[in-house]
């Protein structure tokens, strides 16, 4: 155990439901291998898991939390009931510590500090409750408590998480004869898969890969992270510049988050989308290690989605 969750109380409903999660996550393969495969089913935990990880990737993090871009309110619904559905949390509690994870990278403050070791960031501090007074000193999420669809989102969260990862996967296994395989695969194996590709983004892109941007932190960029995080893996230039809402900027880096997002805003779904002025990435390039991490970027104000579209952290 790391010496900060020596002196933190366990969360016993998410220690407990994890470590289910993960036995029921094993018996879905156990199921599958004993006769019991359903193309149908394996199909839909497929597109259950890239519709839940987008929501994460696009919605938590890079509308809710960074407020990188605009978007109209049936897509932002959408994006919230998947990302229910991830159960991740809420989109406002959600928000709310990867909001204190920018403000105090790398410190006690930090929920996932990266500092405290692997198993620490990557699942442990989910399994603690973290100190009150950590959490009030965090920035304000004022822009996400006024927003009715993320606060109706908080309040029935559990509900939603329930019937999206649960019960509506389990009924339509009714239509080819495999409920069981249905939850089994779709609420709990692709539950676990998930969860670590999010993981990944708290312990090892902060420990594997390059610093290009910035060395001030243990953010770094990794191809490979990006791989199977559906883009977030280019983590040195997304703790440079929060606001954007791209995090592999170059065309060709592996970020599909970032290339759905810049295909979304030609159909007007959504608009805005903040991008860091290309001379301001070449100063970082030039001196990663004079590059400004202040966190202002991470705690948007009320009306930070009025913010111009080439909003940059400098």
């Amino acid at each position: 155990m790391t010496t900060v969750a020596a002196g933190r109380k366990i969360n016993w409903t998410n220690t407990l439901f994890i470590a289910a999660a993960h036995l029921v996550a094993v018996g879905a393969i156990v199921w599958m291998a004993t006769g019991h495969f359903y193309w149908q089913s394996f199909v839909m935990g497929l597109v259950m898991l890239e519709l839940c990880s987008i929501s994460i990737t696009a919605g938590y993090h890079r509308l809710f939390s960074h407020r990188a871009y605009k978007a109209a309110p049936w897509y932002r619904a959408i994006l919230l009931i998947f990302g229910a559905a991830s159960v991740q949390n809420s989109a406002l509690a959600w928000s709310r510590d990867h909001r204190r994870h920018h403000t105090f990278t790398d410190t006690d403050l930090d929920p996932y500090n990266a500092k405290e070791g692997f198993w620490w960031s990557h699942v442990l501090w989910v399994l603690h409750d973290a100190p009150e007074d950590h959490v009030a000193k965090g920035p304000r999420v004022t822009d996400l408590e006024d927003d009715p669809l993320v606060r109706f989102q908080h309040k029935y969260y559990v509900p939603i998480a329930i019937l999206f990862a649960a019960v509506i996967p389990m009924c339509l296994g009714f239509l080819w004869g495999d409920p069981i395989g249905a939850l089994l695969i779709c609420g709990f194996l692709r539950l676990v898969v998930q969860w670590h590709m999010t993981f990944t983004i708290n312990s090892l892109a902060h420990m594997v890969g390059t610093q290009p941007y910035s060395t001030r932190n243990t953010s770094r960029d990794s191809g490979l992270i990006a791989f199977v995080s559906w883009g977030e893996g280019y983590h040195n230039f997304h703790h440079r510049f929060q606001a954007d809402y791209r995090n592999g900027v170059r065309w060709w880096q592996f970020d599909p988050t970032k290339w759905m997002l810049w295909t979304l805003q030609w159909v007007k779904v959504v608009s805005d989308l903040r991008r860091t002025p290309d001379a301001t990435i070449q100063r970082a390039l030039a001196n990663p290690r004079h590059a400004d991490d202040a966190p202002r970027e991470s705690a948007p104000t009320a009306d930070a989605v009025g913010v111009p579209v080439a909003a940059s952290a400098d």
